[in-house]
């Protein structure tokens, strides 16, 4: 919890700085007299002004939001030898430019954060493919467990474009999403899994000179209004591929009590052959829906074990517990070995590339997201609020510092492209009031301004509805 707190209060203190520097920073260019720079509101924490500087800077005790206020004669009187210094007297090119460097900046910040992490490098797992769930797209095309995906291509009016390499299961997830979002199919470049079923070594994955088959997905037959885990399940790209091996056991659990060990290799339950770690767990889960009510422990069940080069024939008998209404079987072990690790790394010039890359594909992703939401294609369950922030924000500062920059990089662009929306309490609703008295040639009237600022405050508090509904429903499960 404490975490969590620390990483979500960094995380919001940093981008709301990027973003209101972003404008005092123009503001300043531009000759505007900046009286006070904050971030945070409510009750001052801290302030500060440097000797000779107009502008006072504030850190306030409520970190969800900041300013940076401006003189305006629409704020107050002011001095006849500073009106050049007002906000309001400026050229439209001007005010245009102090309104638009607030998002520019979250971007701009998105973008080196995501080249950072190409220039440090992340181990990701490799994209090897673990057993896909029996309905989805990935099993009904053929896909197996232990397969390698190597490259990807979209399929546009029956042709697949230009293949693109596949260096990780995350790169391969990312791509296919997008893909499902668009209603395109896909065809997948891929390596077999060796006879037994596991992944080919690193020696004789160096000598496949080639794939060894071509798997299309019709991705533009499922419903993607949803992006979440069901979605990934529903096309069959939940997890990469996991050994079957028995990792911690409880003491006195079912695992515990039927011999096993951690180390332990399980080849087959019950007479059928166990694919990987995802296979075996699914096993576990299932074998408690399909006991009978009351009964506390599944059946008896046979593994088939291999142990330091030995295969041994053990009985378990799994517990059923019940989580959330679901009778689920559990042997009290953890199980599934860790995946096969790739490096992600990149020069600095492909890794600035690939920062600006990602920051315009993830913008695209967002605005095409609000789009459809908004025409009714897409579920309102995909807005997010403070706490799902706060979670994230956590668990990823808890899987280390590549992933919690990932996290902040992409809470940046999220932060950009909604200011930029055509909004009128947000910076996009300046930007749209200005294009308006740029094509007309005069401003907007107070009347019609107050009007666009009730309307936005409204839409704007309506999405904060929605948010917060969503943080609690996930968060109550």
């Amino acid at each position: 919890m404490l975490l969590t707190i620390v990483a979500f209060v960094v995380a919001i203190g940093v981008l709301i700085a990027v973003h209101e520097y972003g404008h005092y920073r123009v503001a300043v260019a531009c000759g505007v007299r900046v009286l006070r720079f904050s971030v945070g509101f409510g009750r001052p924490l801290l302030r500060w002004q440097r000797v000779g500087s107009p502008t006072e800077f504030v850190i306030g005790a409520i970190p969800l939001g900041g300013y940076v206020r401006m003189l305006d004669e629409r704020e107050g009187p002011v001095p006849p030898e500073l009106l050049g210094q007002a906000f309001n007297t400026q050229p439209l090119k001007k005010r245009a430019a102090i309104v638009a460097a607030g998002p520019l900046a979250n971007l701009l910040l998105a973008a080196l954060l995501y080249a950072v992490v190409s220039w440090i490098g992340v181990q990701e797992p490799a994209a090897v493919l673990s057993s896909p769930p029996a309905t989805s797209l990935a099993a009904k095309a053929g896909l197996q467990s232990g397969e390698r995906v190597v490259g990807i291509a979209r399929i546009t009016q029956g042709n697949p474009a230009a293949v693109e390499p596949v260096v990780s299961f995350e790169s391969l997830r990312w791509f296919v999403s997008r893909a499902a979002i668009d209603g395109q199919p896909v065809q997948l470049q891929v390596v077999a899994a060796s006879a037994d079923g596991r992944p080919l070594s690193a020696d004789a994955l160096g000598a496949a000179s080639k794939p060894s088959r071509s798997v299309t997905l019709p991705l533009d037959t499922i419903d993607a209004r949803e992006v979440d885990e069901s979605l990934l399940r529903r096309i069959g790209l939940i997890a990469p591929y996991t050994p079957a091996v028995i990792g911690r056991v409880q003491g006195g659990s079912a695992a515990e009590r039927a011999g096993l060990r951690e180390g332990d290799r399980v080849l087959a339950v019950q007479g059928q052959a166990v694919g990987d770690g995802a296979d075996l767990r699914l096993r576990i889960r299932a074998s408690g829906a399909a006991t009978p009510e009351g009964a506390e422990l599944v059946a008896p069940q046979t593994w088939t074990v291999e142990r330091a080069g030995r295969t041994l024939s053990l009985t378990v008998q799994p517990k059923v517990v019940t989580e959330r209404g679901e009778r689920l079987g559990r042997i009290g072990a953890f199980v599934g070995g860790p995946p096969e690790q790739v490096d992600v790394q990149s020069g600095f010039f492909d890794g600035l590339w690939r920062g600006v890359e990602r920051t315009a594909e993830v913008s695209a992703l967002t605005l095409q997201m609000m789009w459809r939401m908004l025409i009714g294609e897409a579920s309102l369950k995909n807005l997010s609020g403070p706490i799902t922030i706060a979670d994230y924000a956590g668990k990823s500062a808890s899987l280390g510092f590549t992933q919690y920059l990932v996290f902040l990089a992409l809470i940046s662009v999220s932060l950009g492209v909604l200011n930029l929306l055509p909004l009128p309490v947000l910076d996009g609703g300046h930007l749209m009031v200005y294009s308006w008295e740029a094509l007309s040639g005069r401003p907007v009237s107070e009347v019609w301004l107050d009007r666009l600022q009730r309307g936005g405050v409204a839409v704007l508090l309506m999405m904060m509805s929605i948010a917060l509904f969503n943080d609690v429903t996930r968060l109550l499960g």
